[in-house]
């Protein structure tokens, strides 16, 4: 299954590995190594793209005292921050890094109503960068919940992405584990959390997005 925000890219992918693999097979019919390379690369591309827009379904248990991960990836911050566009207080930043061999699909995180949703252009530093947070193209929302209170999560670009998509309005109810958006070719998830939430991961877990829990109340 693959994601619907991919499926223009997936059709120009599909002609023009079509185009190029046939076209050599005519055209370069004397020269049968540069033949076999052009095709081998035309397919290649055509898989890399299959794979970045994949959508695997996933079974997300719905639970009110876990917050879950919004994306595949690695985590590699965990800590105290001050959060100034929305909350202009201090929260507990988690952050989940994207490699492109990733599934991209965003996924809520948790239940509840979404009380601010708001786009920002910007930049396209690597997602790794401390400044891509603030200076990158990168959309911020937040989703009140009756457990956690208001998190607030922010899709964020990095130096390949030139598009996210974000499906979260304000004042819509959304629930845990459904599709909330897409980065298209990035990059990077930030949480940000009440002081006290009881994190359950620690940097350098790998996680996996709509099932594994990020944070957990008694």
């Amino acid at each position: 299954m693959f994601h619907k925000e991919g499926y223009q890219i997936i059709m120009t992918s599909f002609v023009i590995a079509a185009a190029i693999t046939l076209g050599v097979e005519f055209k370069l019919d004397n020269q049968f190594l540069l033949k076999i390379c052009l095709q081998i690369l035309a397919l290649t591309q055509l898989v890399l793209v299959l794979q970045f827009f994949r959508n695997p379904k996933r079974e997300t248990p719905i639970n009110e005292n876990h917050l879950i991960a919004p994306v595949d990836g690695k985590i590699v911050i965990i800590k105290e921050v001050y959060e100034k566009e929305y909350f202009k207080d201090l929260r507990i930043q988690v952050s989940i890094f994207m490699s492109p061999l990733n599934v991209h699909v965003t996924r809520y995180a948790i239940s509840g109503k979404v009380k601010f949703s708001k786009y920002h252009p910007g930049k396209y530093l690597v997602a790794w960068h401390p400044k891509s947070s603030e200076l990158n193209e990168r959309t911020t929302i937040v989703i009140e919940n009756k457990t956690f209170g208001e998190i607030l999560y922010r899709q964020i670009a990095g130096a390949v992405a030139r598009r996210i998509v974000n499906y979260a309005e304000e004042g819509i109810q959304v629930i845990q584990g459904e599709d909330a958006g897409f980065i298209k070719f990035g990059s990077r998830v930030d949480l940000f959390l009440p002081l006290n939430t009881p994190i359950s991961v620690k940097v350098n877990d790998v996680v996996k997005g709509g099932v594994q829990t990020i944070a957990r109340l008694p």
